[in-house]
């Protein structure tokens, strides 16, 4: 018998399901044009690509540049009550004598700490971007977003979707103080943001907005329905145009989950909070989450970025 206290985690698993074979192939056709995971795909006149498409250079690994670290470490999670794991990327030139703001990056229901690293290498994104002077220099961290004592990505992922939710615990109470005690970062809300892609785009929407004094740059790529509705979600509006310093939303317009940030979209027009709204030519699929990160991470902690 399903109770209706598991009904919400049933839902975004059912939702969620064709995900996990990363949509790269094309997806199934319906009435109203191409859709995905069981939903039609409607789009709006304002739905509509903001920024160019990247070549897949992007990536590469440039020789005679500075390069980054990249360290995979293990922190004490007293909230889980396990030795857990995440990836962290410091820049080129990175000193304990100065402080940097920090992206905490968080993965799909199919991932885990390893996941932004195989879709979108986001050392490499930043590395290029940081020699071109497109970037402000950052610590960038990839935790594993499913917050329980077995956190790998096998045999059934949708029935851990519980433990994404559970995450937040995790993420305010341990992993941000792990990074703040062994790094030398800027502590405070307005150097700190948040970012994901699918399931991790619905934690980073529900996190961020829920600790508006925590994060001061959200983003979210392909948002899944373990998001909030809206009105949830931002029940003060005021709150986020007087602290948030960028809310970047973006979905592909082949993407079956677009209603998700579809919805959050016309939400936040209609309370008239400031957004970047970049609907592409992408699916449910990696390049769709590398090259909004690549264009998140121009903006990210830049104040004089538009």
């Amino acid at each position: 018998m399903i109770t209706l206290r598991l009904l919400p985690a049933l839902l975004v698993l059912a939702a969620l399901m064709p995900s996990i074979v990363l949509a790269q192939a094309s997806p199934p056709k319906g009435p109203g044009g191409p859709s995905g995971f069981g939903a039609p795909i409607a789009l709006n006149p304002d739905d509509i690509q903001a920024f160019p498409e990247p070549p897949d250079s992007i990536v590469a690994k440039r020789p005679g540049i500075p390069h980054g670290k990249l360290e995979m470490i293990e922190y004490d999670s007293k909230s889980v009550g396990s030795r857990r794991k995440m990836q962290v990327y410091t820049p080129p030139g990175y000193s304990p004598d100065k402080k940097y703001p920090v992206l905490y990056l968080l993965h799909g229901i199919g991932g885990d700490e390893t996941e932004w690293q195989r879709f979108a290498s986001p050392n490499l994104l930043e590395d290029n971007l940081l020699a071109e002077g497109k970037a402000v220099p950052m610590i960038i961290v990839m935790p594993n977003g499913r917050a329980q004592k077995d956190d790998r990505p096998i045999g059934n992922v949708f029935a851990t979707a519980p433990a994404f939710a559970a995450f937040e615990k995790d993420l305010l109470n341990d992993v941000i103080p792990t990074i703040e005690s062994r790094y030398s970062v800027q502590s405070d809300q307005a150097h700190r943001g948040i970012a994901g892609l699918s399931m991790g785009g619905g934690q980073s929407l529900n996190f961020g907005f829920g600790h508006l004094d925590k994060f001061a740059w959200i983003g979210g790529f392909s948002s899944a329905p373990n998001t909030k509705a809206p009105a949830d979600l931002l029940p003060d509006a005021t709150a986020a145009k007087d602290k948030l310093k960028l809310f970047w939303l973006s979905v592909g317009n082949k993407d079956g989950l677009i209603r998700i940030s579809q919805g959050v979209h016309k939400y936040l027009k209609e309370k008239g909070v400031p957004h970047v709204w970049n609907v592409d030519s992408h699916a449910h699929d990696a390049t769709e989450w590398r090259n909004n990160l690549y264009y998140f991470l121009q903006k990210a902690f830049d104040t004089k970025a538009p």
